[in-house]
């Protein structure tokens, strides 16, 4: 035989209570003035009132409003984004066919790793005008050089050495150009392209580290220079949450606060905090949009996935709070709690709810200190109350 657990145990208990209270109020139903029931005062506009008998008050927890100070908190909606300060579009100013690809999405990568090849003309022209400008500006600084110590020993003239200088000014100038057409098309170091084998292909490399989140062309592509995006590169290790902020909670929201994102996806809780809010409203939704900086262990935030932000935004002082089994539903699912109008009566009273915290609810208009509600027992005395309509 199976022993019951403490769940088990406890639900009993639960059920067990109920039926007794329940038995012993319909057994008090004919017990003169202890009986349970309704009564009206002030008429058929006046509250209902419900009354307790003396001998079942110590089954219900009676409790005395009381003003307390909570801590502010704010749940926001949002989504994932990629940290836009460690991501960038690959744009290469190479113009041709993609003739290799070398990486795939969701690959890492060091800044200045090849990502792509391209078949490129315009590459081998800049190529070679490069290794002409190099040969041509060493032979004009050799010229010059020479035209130097023989000017000393007053074998040439003033106006040989002139032009010998004036030659070596515009190779040296033409080499610079040559190298910075390389640089732009992605060649970093043009002279260890001079002593690679000749090839018609130019490497696209990563502008900075991180993985590849997108790939936007294929092998046979054509590209058209400074215009065709060809991957984008994130540092997926923090993120970015943007996040929907209400008028209301405007004042509550501020630049570093601390933050905590949670997902369905995941058991995890991310800590992070309000890096920017912005200056103005969207026209459309009246929100204000505010962006959170939250590390990304693990990488398990993806772009695009729906978060629930949670902002400590301060203390709510003077606030009215009550169990959370001491606010109920009634049929058209407003909330309300029974409250106290007599010794014994109490009657239903509408009221509306702020904050749920630790097992408080704080209730913002309906209740005012040294009222008296009923905590613990509320959900089966409702259910007596329905059961005498």
């Amino acid at each position: 035989m199976k022993t019951p657990n403490h769940r088990q145990l406890s639900l009993a208990g639960s059920r067990a209570f109920a039926l007794v209270l329940l038995a012993v109020l319909a057994g008090c139903s004919g017990a003169g003035t202890d009986a349970p029931g309704k009564n009206y005062s002030g008429g058929s506009t006046g509250p209902e009132l419900f009354s307790i008998p003396q001998q079942q008050m110590s089954h219900v927890q009676v409790l005395t409003v009381q003003p307390s100070t909570l801590t502010r908190t704010l749940r926001l909606t949002g989504a994932v984004a990629y940290n836009s300060f460690q991501t960038t579009p690959v744009i290469t100013q190479v113009s041709g066919p993609v003739s290799r690809m070398v990486v795939v999405p969701g690959q890492r990568l060091r800044r200045g790793e090849p990502m792509l090849y391209v078949a490129s003309p315009d590459f081998s022209q800049l190529r070679t005008n490069y290794l002409k400008a190099r040969d041509a500006s060493a032979l004009a600084h050799k010229t010059y050089v020479r035209s130097q110590d023989l000017y000393q020993h007053h074998a040439i003239a003033v106006k040989d050495l002139e032009q010998a200088e004036s030659a070596e000014v515009q190779a040296a100038g033409d080499l610079a150009s040559a190298e910075a057409a390389l640089k732009v098309m992605g060649v970093s170091d043009p002279e260890a392209l001079a002593k690679a084998p000749p090839s018609f292909e130019v490497p696209v490399l990563a502008p900075i580290a991180g993985e590849v989140v997108e790939q936007d062309v294929s092998v046979g592509q054509l590209l058209q220079p400074g215009n065709t995006q060809c991957f984008m590169i994130s540092n997926t290790s923090t993120v970015w949450v943007l996040v929907n902020v209400y008028q209301k909670d405007l004042p509550y929201v501020r630049t570093g606060d601390s933050v905590t994102i949670q997902t369905d996806a995941y058991p995890d809780v991310f800590q992070g905090h309000i890096s920017y809010v912005a200056a103005s409203l969207d026209p459309t939704t009246r929100t204000l949009q505010a962006r959170i900086q939250t590390d990304n262990p693990g990488e398990k935030l993806k772009k695009d996935m729906y978060v629930t932000a949670t902002v400590q935004a301060g203390t709510i002082k003077d606030a009215i709070a009550v169990p959370d089994a001491a606010v109920l539903r009634d049929s058209e699912n407003q909330p309300f709690v029974y409250a106290e109008l007599s010794p014994n009566q109490f009657g239903m009273r509408s009221v509306t709810l702020g904050e749920s915290q630790k097992g408080q609810t704080q209730i913002t208009s309906g209740l005012k200190p040294g009222d008296r509600v009923i905590g613990d027992g509320s959900l089966f005395l409702q259910f007596a109350n329905s059961l005498q309509r």
